[in-house]
């Protein structure tokens, strides 16, 4: 089974400017969870005053732990922040580690080597509250502030947040920079550094190989795919960084490959009406919604 991660309401909705009202976002949190979506990441412990967007991520988590079999997660920034997803009772979390250090001083405002310092207690604290923490290795592919980012570099920062005690990562091409041979060279370099820690790909289709990176993740092992309703999403700390994969693309191009991932299809294009109401005007991608599913696509699933 392939695990779909909806990233939407945090990746998504922090890209934009306008403020999804709270009832909205747990409309959309349900009816993704009624479709099947079985891990959904409802927000991000950081400042208010720096994501207003992110302000209610608290209350989503409150209530998207009542919603059954749902995997609740949400981002954290740094220590202080994962100490607030601790007491707000998130089954996971995650840390985003750029392996550009320019990108990781415009983001979270840390040097590498300040913020392998982080990740250590952040591990420390979420293995004492029995919480599962992850590591997403952002502009691993490339940054738009440094350019290339050497795959060494991503290898040795990998194996050092490793030993730091993070047991799961994800590669991320925040900008929108991968192409499917570089994906598939750089999960099995990570690979050989981190074993099967490395679980997971966060892709951008900023440049319109989201869904061939996805393959070639898929390829090499990969089993969670990180994807936000729509395609909203980008990075507001790395310009010209738009666009996740589109959920709705990626879930029919698995099921019409004969993946499962546990998800409706009629019931998850149905969510996107929820978010248009919500954020009127707002652009919303996507292939699949535009043209319907194709007659017989349940057949060929099996």
């Amino acid at each position: 089974m392939i695990l779909i991660s909806e990233v939407g309401p945090r990746d998504g909705l922090q890209s934009i400017d306008r403020v999804m009202p709270t009832e909205a976002k747990k409309r959309w949190i349900a009816a993704e969870a009624a479709a099947g979506v079985r891990e959904i990441e409802v927000g991000s412990f950081v400042p208010p005053s720096l994501l207003p967007q992110m302000a209610d991520t608290a209350e989503i988590v409150a209530f998207a732990k009542t919603l059954p079999g749902l995997n609740v997660v949400a981002l954290v920034p740094n220590a202080k922040g994962a100490a607030r997803a601790v007491a707000a009772g998130v089954h996971g979390m995650s840390i985003p580690f750029s392996m550009s250090e320019t990108h990781s001083l415009n983001n979270v405002r840390k040097s590498h080597t300040e913020m392998l310092a982080e990740i250590a207690k952040v591990a420390a604290m979420a293995h004492d509250a029995g919480v599962h923490f992850a590591v997403g290795l952002s502009t691993a592919f490339g940054c738009t502030l440094e350019g290339a980012i050497p795959e060494e570099q991503v290898v040795r920062l990998a194996a050092a947040a490793y030993e730091a005690g993070v047991r799961e990562f994800s590669l991320s091409d925040t900008t929108g920079y991968a192409d499917p041979a570089q994906v598939r060279r750089l999960v099995r370099k990570v690979r050989d550094a981190v074993g099967d820690a490395l679980t997971t790909l966060h892709l951008h289709n900023t440049r319109g190989l989201g869904l061939a990176n996805a393959l070639a993740g898929l390829d090499e092992g990969i089993t969670t795919l990180d994807a936000s309703l729509g395609g909203l999403g980008g990075c507001p700390f790395a310009p010209g960084a738009s666009g996740n994969i589109v959920t709705e693309d990626l879930a029919f191009m698995l099921h019409a490959m004969g993946y499962d991932t546990g998800i409706e299809l009629d019931a998850l294009m149905k969510v996107r009406e929820i978010v248009a109401e919500a954020l009127p005007g707002e652009p919303l991608y996507g292939f699949t919604p535009d043209a319907g599913l194709p007659l017989g696509l349940a057949d060929r699933v099996g």
